[in-house]
């Protein structure tokens, strides 16, 4: 490979949440017992260095010494709508389409602010990303979760009947879908998604989708923008992209919306405009830039064989040597989540004391508990291979099998 995914790189001290928050204080996260050091599967960023034109971007506009109030140039909505295209086969998209978003979240919370009122209900996928729980609940709206259910071949599926069972008897206007879907790793198929928008159609539903996890599908799989399944969907589909995601850009901030629908998008505007504090940092805009080149798509395409050859080793290593755990395999993002209810009943142990039991050997996994997961763990596999196989060699050793 071109790109450097092996090396384990010392993220202590360098403004990484997830090395720096463990044992930093009485109320952080306990460091490991002695003798394992922390092996980060935690916080979903990655643990591998970022496409070089990035750096590159960064530092030759900080080069030039002043930084004060700018616009987004041509080149920013340009290489949005490239990499939509090449990417995702976007077609139509102008950059009157793109905004701005400080983040995903405060995106979301802006749509739902235009298509809903405080105190409305919003449908939303269960298990969930605990962001939209946070979110909604910060700003007045109910959750309505309706469950995604593991089919014959441990693939998880909406459930069609709950979904619009749960529109009609709670008077839902808005839904929130994660695609692809955090934390079960879904990349829905086609047919998929033709039936959640036509459900939406059906009842009036708007959509906020979030595709930030877009990029990062796993080999075999590819991701179908909601808004490219038809024009209605088109037309009633808020769509919010990052590059913080693929690149490993969170501590930068930055995020975009696509919508094509003007009534709508000027009302989001303005919406998430009213904070004065929805602005864009122009080293952010400039990373963009250096990510969207020609070399960002060759790191991507490096990427997501590292992190397909990640999960197939994790789930292998689970299916052969962790007896009454369970995975279903994720079609996208670098995230397992792990169903220990067996092996829990099995061995007389809480899932705080297995959680515990993982963090005292270094590592650092997190609970499935927030995302609706009543016995489960979140595990990111976004580390060098060797990282990931020391963590799995650790559950074995002194957790699953001790």
């Amino acid at each position: 490979m071109k790109y450097n995914f092996t090396s384990v790189l010392d993220r202590a001290g360098k403004d990484a949440l997830a090395v720096d928050m463990i044992g930093s204080s009485p109320k952080a996260i306990p460091a490991p017992r002695e003798g394992f050091d922390v092996i980060p599967m935690w916080v979903a960023d990655m643990n591998f260095p970022t496409v070089p034109t990035i750096s590159e971007a960064i530092i030759r506009r900080a080069e030039h010494p002043l930084f004060g109030y700018f616009l987004p140039s041509e080149e920013y909505f340009g290489s949005i709508i490239h990499w939509q295209e090449r990417r995702n086969a976007v077609t139509g998209l102008r950059r009157e389409h793109i905004g701005y978003e400080n983040g995903v979240l405060g995106g979301v919370v802006s749509a739902l602010n235009v298509l809903c009122s405080r105190g409305d209900k919003v449908l939303v996928h269960s298990p969930t990303y605990i962001g939209f729980l946070n979110s909604l609940s910060n700003n007045g709206y109910h959750v309505v979760s309706t469950p995604l259910v593991l089919d014959a071949d441990n693939i998880w599926r909406m459930d069609f009947s709950d979904m619009e069972q749960k529109i009609v008897e709670n008077h839902i206007h808005a839904a929130i879908l994660c695609s692809p879907h955090n934390p079960c790793g879904r990349v829905w198929e086609r047919w998929e998604l033709e039936r959640f928008l036509e459900l939406c159609r059906k009842h009036d539903v708007s959509v906020v989708s979030d595709e930030i996890w877009s990029d990062l599908t796993l080999e075999g799989y590819h991701h179908i923008p909601t808004q490219m399944v038809n024009e209605d969907a088109r037309q009633r589909t808020v769509a919010l992209y990052a590059p913080s995601k693929t690149f490993n850009l969170a501590g930068l901030v930055g995020s975009y919306h696509i919508i094509y629908n003007q009534r709508l998008r000027d009302r989001v505007d303005k919406e998430s405009s009213l904070s004065h504090y929805n602005n864009m940092n122009v080293l952010s805009m400039h990373a963009l830039i250096g990510a969207y080149r020609p070399e960002g798509h060759a790191w991507l395409d490096e990427l997501r064989q590292v992190l397909t050859g990640n999960v197939d080793y994790a789930c292998g290593f689970i299916d052969r040597r962790f007896d009454g755990v369970k995975v279903s395999r994720p079609q996208g993002t670098y995230m397992l989540f792990l169903d220990c209810t067996g092996w829990c009943a099995r061995h007389g142990k809480t899932i705080d004391q297995l959680l515990r039991a993982g963090w005292e050997v270094g590592v650092a996994w997190q609970d499935g508990r927030p995302f609706h997961g009543p016995c489960h763990i979140r595990v990111n596999l976004a580390l060098p291979l060797s990282r990931v196989q020391d963590a799995f060699e650790r559950l074995d050793q002194y957790v699953f099998n001790s």
